[in-house]
């Protein structure tokens, strides 16, 4: 590989050169959404910044595997072992069959991924239909010595686990701190030790979602299906496993104790994740009601909006920040991001206006390396759209007749432009800037036959006749009648 790619691997708390375990084949995990409501700002980041990941991988020649679950069941409220599960607590307060609230919203979910260009993974298991597997990586963590059956339900013994290995690697907590900050809830009394976590729990009576196993009918852990469903999808050590930042603890945290108490050790080479979306300096999420759907922002239908923002503007607006710092939500950023992403499409576009020169005044050739060396820098997308508006200036310069470039170098610079803004930052032009575009040209047209109507008024036929003839050359049909003129453009 020529691009020597490093990314942060929050395990070691600094940046490492990527090497693949199995080169050119790469392994990807990403937590993927649990579907009890609509998918928001909070999940196009993760969407978004592991996308980018996928799609550069592919870029240096990887045949890359990207597994992102849906998580439809044994995520309880508050991230915690008691409570109602989300999705059943959605369900019951509809009416409806668990796995119908998890498929509207599944089916929401992917229109909005789309909306976003985010490209679909390659795999994308649901929780639900790997019961059999979570059950397996049960009984090995049972066999093990490192979780204990309690009621009907199986608790993973931290405190064990912690003599052998250490508990709190990922996040950096040790167990005593751990201790202290795990609340008592309720029902909690059925664990040795607070900071134990469910790796399969008995079902109430009331609890619709449940399954046969060897301890009880229930229904498994939150964090078990990742790591059952990355070792099925992607082998005992696969490359990569991201997600958000608020996943490092408890969840990945636990993937991480539950894969080394069942096969001796972890199962992931590299930690990725990207930080939050914060409004107003305070986490956006489900938990905390102070979120903005995507469809709000495209439409613009919620009270914090100033305006819809359309898709490509909310994928422009978390690329112009580095994946793993926040970015706080204001309508000032947005509506930045929706002028930068325009002045960069509007370079894209006058390429081709461009005619080439005999020679360059201009550098079009270090760009594309420009643009290699900030990704290869552990994703550094807000550089890569810095060196793109030079880009954008430069083109700028040469349609405004202050440079020149030659065919050549005109063609090394769309293809940068191309890869980099459409196949690696995965931006595209929005059907809704496409719409205004058509709509302002159907406003010149009309604006032109007014004008004719009003020479014709005035029997001023040279000029009614000069507009029809023009605009007729150009492909228009303009059919008189009584109410006025109507025209079509023949494509």
């Amino acid at each position: 590989m020529e691009h020597q790619l490093t990314v942060y691997n929050t395990l070691n708390r600094r940046k490492e050169l990527f090497v693949p375990l199995h080169a050119p084949h790469v392994g990807m995990y990403v937590c993927g959404p649990t579907v009890y409501g609509d998918p928001h700002l909070g999940h196009a980041r993760p969407s978004i910044t592991f996308d980018l990941l996928f799609r550069y991988l592919k870029h240096l020649g990887y045949k890359v595997r990207y597994v992102r679950n849906i998580t439809d069941v044994g995520h309880l409220e508050h991230d915690a072992d008691e409570g109602e599960d989300k999705i059943a607590k959605k369900a019951r307060l509809e009416q409806l069959e668990p796995m119908e609230v998890a498929q509207y919203y599944i089916n929401r979910y992917h229109r909005a991924m789309d909306a976003l260009n985010v490209l679909p993974p390659s795999i994308e298991p649901h929780a639900s239909g790997h019961i059999i597997e979570q059950e397996e990586l049960v009984k090995k963590i049972i066999d093990n010595g490192y979780a204990y059956l309690s009621e009907g339900s199986v608790y993973f013994d931290v405190a064990k686990y912690n003599k052998d290995h250490r508990y709190g690697k990922l996040s950096g907590r040790n167990l005593d701190d751990v201790l202290n900050t795990t609340r008592e809830l309720d029902g909690q009394e059925e664990k040795r030790n607070p900071a134990d976590f469910a790796l399969w729990k008995k079902a109430q009576p009331e609890h619709i979602m449940r399954w046969p196993s060897p301890w009880s009918d229930g229904f498994p852990g939150w964090h078990c299906e990742c790591t059952a469903m990355g070792k099925k999808y992607l082998g005992a050590h696969f490359d990569i496993h991201g997600g958000g930042m608020d996943l490092v603890f408890p969840h990945h945290e636990c993937e991480i104790a539950q894969a080394v108490a069942s096969q001796g050790d972890d199962m992931v080479r590299y930690w990725m994740h990207n930080n939050m979306i914060t409004i107003n300096g305070q986490k956006m999420g489900k938990s905390l009601g102070n979120f903005i759907t995507l469809e709000e922002f495209f439409t613009g239908s919620n009270k914090l909006l100033a305006q819809a923002y359309t898709p490509m503007t909310i994928r422009f607006f978390i690329l112009q920040a580095h994946y793993r710092s926040t970015v706080d939500f204001s309508n000032e950023a947005l509506q930045a991001a929706e002028k930068g992403l325009a002045r960069l499409m509007d370079a894209i576009r006058g390429l081709d206006k461009v005619v080439p020169a005999a020679t360059s005044t201009v550098d079009a050739k270090s760009l594309r390396a420009k643009c290699h060396e900030a990704m290869n820098d552990d994703l550094n997308s807000p550089i890569v759209i810095a060196h793109l508006f030079d880009g954008a200036k430069m083109v700028n310069n040469i349609l405004a007749g202050n440079d020149s470039i030659t065919a050549d170098d005109l063609h090394e610079l769309k293809e940068t432009f191309h890869l980099f803004s459409f196949d690696i930052l995965g931006l595209k032009e929005d059907n809704a800037s496409n719409e205004a575009r058509e709509a302002a040209f159907g406003k010149v047209v009309d604006m032109l036959l007014d004008e004719r109507a009003k020479a014709k008024a005035n029997k001023d036929w040279a000029t009614s006749d000069k507009i029809r003839n023009e605009l007729t050359a150009l492909g228009f049909e303009i059919k008189d009648g009584k109410e006025g003129s109507e025209w079509k453009l023949n494509k």
